[in-house]
């Protein structure tokens, strides 16, 4: 099974695993949660599901709106039931790095919100500590932001400022630019350098998405799909 099957495959079983009629879901964003909003819409569109919707990301929403979905401000919702989205890695503990779709924000602000956060991914994002393949993205303000560098490069990483397809920086839903910080090593104290780096003047939040899944489903070349969690 290719790359991209996998993904379509984790995402289907998530989708048809979880989400019940009458629900507020939260859509991710990123190659993986793509193919999960399309499995919504195909729920809604022709399976008749009643469901509402707040999205991680502009892109996301863009793409639910396109299926026909109904998209609300998070600010006008009690609660969400389900959340369903990607990440760039997991470690055995199930904590993450999430961020280089560039939502990260969003996406922490409705997993917080969410009753569940549904974690899908294929086996390539296992890591057996976090830092070890992917960077971390920091979202830090425009003002400053080669400061806020200096700051997070004290932590111990190369933090690489990211660009866009045009060349210059790129910017997130929020306005911001983001960091990406490559630690050597990997990251040995994830929920320490949480706390370093968001008390850094500039920096918005980080990419360490520590104790918010309450399941990741990983699927596997081979067509099987494990589960870790509830």
């Amino acid at each position: 099974m290719a790359n991209e099957e996998m993904k379509k495959a984790v995402a289907v079983k998530a989708v048809d695993e979880y989400v019940k009629d009458g629900m507020t879901v939260g859509l991710g964003t990123g190659s993986t949660a793509y193919h999960a909003i399309n499995r919504i819409g195909e729920l809604v569109n022709d399976n008749g599901y009643d469901l509402r919707f707040v999205a991680t990301s502009v892109r996301s929403e863009e793409q639910a709106r396109g299926l026909g979905l109904e998209v609300l401000d998070v600010n006008d919702v009690e609660r969400v039931d389900l959340t369903i989205d990607g990440a760039d890695e997991v470690d055995p503990s199930m904590q993450l790095i999430k961020g280089l779709g560039g939502a990260l924000i969003r996406e922490k602000i409705i997993a917080a919100a969410s009753v569940a956060e549904v974690i899908i991914v294929d086996e390539t994002k296992l890591v057996d500590k976090l830092g070890t393949k992917a960077p971390l993205p920091v979202e830090v303000l425009r003002f400053g932001h080669r400061k806020t560098k200096y700051a997070l490069e004290l932590q111990g990483c190369t933090a690489v400022l990211r660009l866009g397809e045009d060349g210059d920086p790129f910017v997130t839903d929020n306005g911001n630019y983001i960091y990406d910080c490559r630690f050597p090593q990997g990251i040995d104290s994830p929920f320490f350098l949480e706390t370093r780096i968001n008390v850094i003047p500039g920096t918005v939040d980080n990419g360490l998405f520590l104790n918010t899944a309450s399941t990741v489903l990983v699927s596997h070349p081979d067509g099987t799909i494990d589960k870790m969690g509830a």
